[in-house]
């Protein structure tokens, strides 16, 4: 079984996966289900075939993104060919064949369950991307779909304690809101420590949709999660990604 981590309050099939469970192997060990690594391309697509069992879709149904930090949401119905997801840093799908993803190694994976779960929603939040507005272009998409009971839960990301940051993180989102200070407390000399999943769900909390945060830090769990910040804080040339899944009921 592939171990998986859900949210209490999303009505809708989902799972956060972890790093274990898979069959890559060396540093995208084990379920690594990123094809934009260097992993091997059958590994991933392995990797993936297990993820949609566990979610319940055949592996053809398990749908995603080129993720780029930006803000664009896809509303899926159909799907595009092979290995030509369009760009987009968002997903929502009532289609109840298919499940949505995003991948992430330290960002914030948040899914999204409105309608009473029949329609759902899945955003990739790196800090660019939730200071741009993601989360909230999200929403915004799901309510002109006629959702008003959304629900979101922030899964796996890198936590405060692990997050240290320069002026050039912090003063942006600073200027954009003030309020937003609460999320940092000093570190070294001119940095600070972010707090990536309390900014989200600050955000989220703006536009009125309540979100729960899994206690989970993807930097300090070498064990279970794969971490942008790790690898580069020791030098590592290679990483895998994680991904989380929502399905529609």
């Amino acid at each position: 079984m592939t171990p998986l981590l859900t949210a209490e309050n999303l009505a809708a099939p989902h799972g956060f996966f972890t790093r274990q469970g898979g069959v890559s192997s060396g540093p995208f060990a084990s379920l690594n289900c990123s094809f934009s690594s260097a992993d091997d391309a059958g590994n991933v697509t392995r990797n993936r075939a297990l993820v949609a069992q566990a979610i319940g879709v055949p592996p053809k149904n398990l749908i995603g993104l080129k993720q780029v930090h930006g803000t664009a949401v896809i509303d899926f119905d159909t799907p595009w060919p092979p290995h030509q997801a369009p760009s987009g840093d968002a997903i929502i799908t009532g289609n109840q064949n298919f499940a949505i993803s995003v991948i992430t190694a330290d960002c914030a994976p948040v899914l999204f369950s409105g309608a009473g779960g029949t329609l759902v929603g899945a955003a990739h939040a790196g800090w660019r991307g939730a200071l741009a507005g993601i989360l909230e272009a999200t929403v915004a998409a799901m309510r002109a779909r006629g959702a008003q009971d959304i629900t979101a839960a922030i899964g796996p990301c890198i936590h405060q304690t692990s997050y240290e940051v320069s002026s050039s993180l912090r003063d942006p989102i600073l200027t954009q809101d003030p309020q937003a200070e609460q999320f940092f407390v000093p570190g070294r000399e001119n940095h600070w420590h972010f707090n990536l999943p309390a900014y989200c769900q600050h955000r989220l909390a703006a536009i009125k949709i309540p979100a729960a945060i899994l206690p989970h830090d993807t930097c300090a769990d070498e064990e279970n999660f794969f971490s942008h910040r790790r690898r580069t804080l020791r030098g590592e040339p290679a990483i895998g990604h994680q991904i989380s899944v929502i399905k529609p009921i």
